[in-house]
């Protein structure tokens, strides 16, 4: 019974079905979100996780580098160490051998022996003696300890207070000198 009134004309029954869909539409778009976002949270998670790893893989290969450069280290030095320690057995005999029987000329020549072994041991290792005496001041070389004379000639090492040396081509240690202006 329509007792005649007429329709609201800004309410139509079109436009209620087209709400009623918004709705629908709404929720739809709703649950799609809420998948893509359950789906970025197990990617995230999934990311984590093999960031977590390779954290751990990095840490594990960081550790394993040091322990393997340790010990390259540690085994670098076991055949000086056996050349020294041959070194050292000769100077304990020379001393030995000294207290026994006080032979000044005896016991010089077998220190000068232990000398020249020693020498060779480290000269088998690289170390090589920096030649000072007579030759042209050179800061990357030579260490000036004192200073003569008074000309403006070119500095030269007079005389070698404190050897020099180079392991394989780099200075170890440079030579003490006095030089002098000629």
């Amino acid at each position: 019974m329509d007792h005649g009134r007429r329709p609201d004309p800004g309410v139509d029954e079109p436009a209620v079905e087209a709400g009623s869909s918004a709705d629908m539409a709404t929720s739809a778009d709703a649950a799609e979100v809420a998948d893509e976002l359950s789906q970025a949270r197990e990617q995230a998670q999934a990311y984590l996780e093999h960031l977590q790893r390779l954290q751990a893989e990095f840490d594990n290969y960081r550790k394993r580098v040091l322990r393997e450069q340790t010990s390259a280290v540690e085994l670098a030095s076991e055949p000086v160490m056996r050349r020294l320690l041959e070194v050292l057995d000769e100077f304990e005999l020379a001393l030995m051998h000294a207290s026994e029987r006080p032979d000044y000329d005896r016991f010089l020549h077998g220190v000068e022996l232990v000398f020249a072994k020693l020498a060779d041991a480290l000269k088998a290792e690289g170390l090589e003696k920096i030649e000072a005496q007579g030759k042209p001041f050179d800061p990357e070389l030579h260490e000036a300890l004192l200073q003569s004379g008074d000309d403006d000639g070119e500095p030269v090492v007079a005389d070698v207070l404190r050897n020099g040396y180079t392991l394989r081509g780099r200075v170890l240690r440079p030579a003490g000198v006095r030089v002098e202006r000629a």
